[in-house]
């Protein structure tokens, strides 16, 4: 019988593979990309290093950049993600692209100091460490530029994230750390991969207890480009934490569908009330449906932000998301009433089990509709 071809010997070459790969997001960062390849051949002198560039189909030319210096750098290297947006799904998949045995995080944007990578890289093998991050909390670190509301929300998240993994972590929060490839290749299938922090997520997930080390860093000021931080950082970081408690059976998407979805009833509400108080309740079918509409706009629109950032509609693509939208739930809240009607009058159960099923019924179908019909995959991400 002829051999396997897994029992062939493996051609030999003098190519030596890469002992860390440095991982590192971008969006609409093409300006940075010279910089950071030169910095980082300038620190990892006399170690085998590879970079992974993982880009979010920038509109800039980010993509095609990297592409241009990987023809002339074989340890550069570019995953271009089409119709996907996220820092810590970036992350996952550039560190799951490579073979080497360490992997690094850091920002394109040069706000990680790039000198402290040969540093993490010698105290992760001299300490059998699982993990080294880079820490703005510890002595010597610091926050840089940032102002006040920043800093605090910064805090705050520091704190709630602490309790999550059970850990005396400083700054759960970090973007920059080093970490062996086996914790994430042991963990991986149990990341969550919303919003921007990877890190937590590594240390919720491990297989056992890291051993990790912090080591001082400050954060730099930008040099280039726009923050990719804003005010819905804290949304999808609120949602990944909710996701850890109630585990992976539920997806992160419709548990922020459903949170907007509760929103949508104060707004129904804040509607209904005064168009009642001025109409009379004569009115009531038409301010009933005029309080739903804007309900549904509403929520659409936040779903669009919130929910599916990632896959946002813009322009005329709003018109017909919209449209969609409000049709497919107004499908949903007929089911609503139709289910809730059928258990209570039949006498299956009570009037709060037969709203609450008419709810859940609802809720389902609405996601499951607008998650194929007004937000759809694949999709270029345009900004």
């Amino acid at each position: 019988m002829a051999n396997r071809i897994s029992d062939q010997p493996m051609p030999q070459h003098n190519c030596r593979p890469p002992e860390l790969a440095v991982i590192v997001p971008t969006y609409q960062e093409a300006d940075m990309v010279d910089e950071v390849v030169r910095r980082v051949d300038a620190v990892l002198q006399g170690i085998d290093w590879e970079l992974v560039f993982v880009d979010d189909d920038s509109p800039d030319g980010t993509s095609d950049r990297v592409r241009a210096i990987a023809r002339q750098d074989s340890r550069v290297r570019l995953v271009q993600r089409i119709g996907r947006r996220g820092l810590s799904s970036a992350c996952i998949e550039g560190m799951m692209s490579s073979a080497a045995p360490f992997l690094a995080v850091m920002d394109g944007d040069l706000q990680h100091d790039e000198t402290l990578l040969p540093r993490m890289l010698e105290v992760i093998k001299a300490d059998n460490l699982d993990i080294v991050v880079g820490s703005r909390y510890v002595s010597g670190g610091g926050m840089g530029d940032w102002n006040a509301r920043r800093q605090s929300m910064s805090r705050f998240a520091t704190r709630i994230g602490q309790y999550l993994i059970h850990a005396d972590l400083q700054d759960p929060m970090s973007g920059f750390f080093l970490v062996r490839a086996s914790v994430v290749q042991g963990c991986v299938r149990r990341l969550s991969g919303v919003g921007f922090k990877i890190l937590l997520d590594i240390f919720a997930e491990a297989e056992h207890p890291l051993r990790f080390r912090e080591l001082p860093f400050t954060f730099r000021a930008r040099e280039a480009g726009s923050s990719k931080l804003d005010n819905a950082v804290l949304w999808e970081y609120l949602l990944m934490l909710t996701q850890k408690l109630i585990g992976p059976v539920i997806p992160v998407r419709f548990i922020a569908f459903s949170a907007i979805g509760g929103l949508g009833v104060f707004v129904h509400m804040a509607v209904l009330w005064p168009m009642l108080t001025l109409l009379g309740t004569g009115a009531f079918l038409i301010s009933q449906a005029a309080a739903t509409l804007v309900a549904m706009t509403s929520n659409f629109f936040l779903n669009n932000i919130l929910t599916y950032r990632d896959m946002r509609l813009r322009g005329r693509q709003l018109i017909w998301g919209w449209l969609s939208f409000v049709a497919a739930c107004s499908v949903g809240a007929l089911a609503n009433v139709g289910i809730a009607n059928y258990l209570f009058q039949g006498g299956h159960s009570g009037w709060f089990l037969s709203a609450l099923a008419g709810i859940l019924v609802g809720a389902v179908w609405n996601y499951a509709v607008t998650a194929v019909y007004t937000w759809k995959r694949p999709r270029a991400v345009r900004d």
